[in-house]
């Protein structure tokens, strides 16, 4: 995720933007899911410029990042705020002529967020239990029938499978299944036999265990949880390793970066959905004298907006900056900051925009070049199956012009890549 990896603004598109041509590997300009058309966004009629989501033409370029129209985190209807719902879940009012200005997205982006994993109907742990240690016992093990139950249940129901297995047999499932598999097969069933927020903690705590810290990882989950996921992940982080989340953050980063991250982890972000346009417009105007208007960089500011104000909030203040400075909020962090805290502020800034668009391009690099971080890819994969894989399956086909299945299909193998494309569904 270096700098400039974010789909281009088509050349050309925005007056000012300078244009950036398309790094290789990117369809032509112009092809870009949710970036207007060159020409500028088409104006809506009746509003005022510079408010709603019409702006003037051509005013707001997005640096071409695909965007989703509203929607609400959690599968429920778009237009019900699902208390604990995802930040940003919830845009202002509904576009002007009930038109939305993206019309390359897929109708289904309207619907909510979905997971491609549902909860089984006729669901019953015990038969499952027993399905799992016949599959266990004796000469080999059977994965296909381990596959056919994990890939087809929610995480609620795994965790019951978990606790009838014990009841039954009196051994530990897990333990069990630890000595039957190896490698990535093991980490992923793993993985999907954690509860969600243990899985969250697990991953921190690896990412920070030995030599070496892995902070993309602390990015990934830091910066795109909501407030509730994040208490709940420092309190089993305390209570599963004994450890506290945040001290373990600044021993293991520093300077910008860890302020940041320490940031993150108060769980503290406004998640008000409503959308103050006069705020957006400081914002951006404060945005800019920190950073592309001196000489030098104040990066407190940038920290202090982009850690207190809630999803929808930070997207208004991306079409208000490119309105003022006539550049894209996100290329100017690239240019005032770089390392890690310059990751962290992006995938901010990205999830304020689309949430799956980040996940898809965290997928993308996961498999792209020699060799696979199989880690991430389970980590994603896992994670946002019951959340939003729909919706990064649809921004995956549309950033890169091949289907996610398609790509774990060429990347992996065995029974490791029957599971995952299970999960993923095709």
């Amino acid at each position: 995720m270096g700098g400039g990896a974010y789909p281009p603004a088509p050349s050309g598109g925005y007056p000012g933007a300078g244009g950036y041509p398309a790094p290789g590997g990117y369809p032509a300009p112009g092809g870009y899911p949710g970036a207007p058309q060159p020409g500028g966004a088409p104006s809506y009629p009746g509003v005022p410029p510079g408010q709603g989501f019409g702006g003037p033409p051509g005013g707001a370029g997005f640096s071409g990042y695909p965007q989703p129209p509203a929607q609400s985190y959690g599968g429920g209807p778009a237009q019900v705020p699902i208390p604990g719902g995802f930040p940003g879940g919830q845009m202002p009012s509904q576009y002007p002529g009930g038109q939305a200005p993206f019309p390359t997205q897929p109708a289904a982006m309207t619907q909510g967020t979905q997971g491609t994993i549902r909860p089984a109907s006729n669901f019953d742990a015990m038969r499952d239990a027993e399905i799992l240690r016949k599959a266990m016992k004796g000469f080999g093990t059977d994965e296909q029938a381990i596959v056919d139950v994990v890939a087809n249940r929610s995480n609620d129901q795994r965790q019951q499978i978990k606790a009838a297995f014990k009841t039954m047999y009196g051994k530990d499932l897990i333990k069990d299944l630890k000595s039957e598999l190896s490698g990535n097969m093991e980490e992923l069933i793993l993985a999907l036999f954690m509860p969600a927020t243990y899985y969250d903690a697990w991953s921190l705590r690896n990412a920070m265990k030995g030599a070496g810290t892995q902070e993309r990882v602390l990015i990934e989950i830091l910066c795109t949880r909501t407030n509730q996921e994040i208490r709940e992940i420092l309190r089993c982080y305390g209570s599963e390793f004994g450890r506290d989340l945040e001290k373990d953050i600044r021993s293991d980063t520093s300077g910008h970066f860890e302020r940041l991250l320490v940031s993150m982890c108060q769980g503290n972000r406004d998640e008000n959905q409503n959308v103050n346009h006069q705020m957006a417009q400081e914002d951006a105007q404060r945005l800019y004298q920190a950073g592309e208007g001196r000489l030098g960089t104040d990066e407190s500011c940038f920290n202090m907006i982009l850690a207190t104000r809630s999803f929808p909030q930070l997207k208004a203040t991306i079409e208000a900056y490119s309105r003022m400075a006539n550049r894209d909020l996100l290329s100017s962090v690239s240019r005032e900051f770089s390392g890690y805290v310059e990751s962290g502020l992006k995938a901010i800034l990205q999830c304020a925009l689309n949430c799956p668009a980040f996940f898809a391009e965290r997928l993308y690099f996961s498999m792209k070049g020699a060799g696979t971080d199989d880690s991430t890819l389970i980590r994603i994969v896992v994670s946002r199956s019951e959340i939003d894989l729909v919706q990064i399956k649809q921004m995956f086909s549309q950033m890169y012009q091949k289907t996610l299945g398609t790509m774990i299909a060429n990347d992996t193998s065995g029974d490791y890549r029957k599971l995952l494309l299970a999960i993923v569904g095709q």
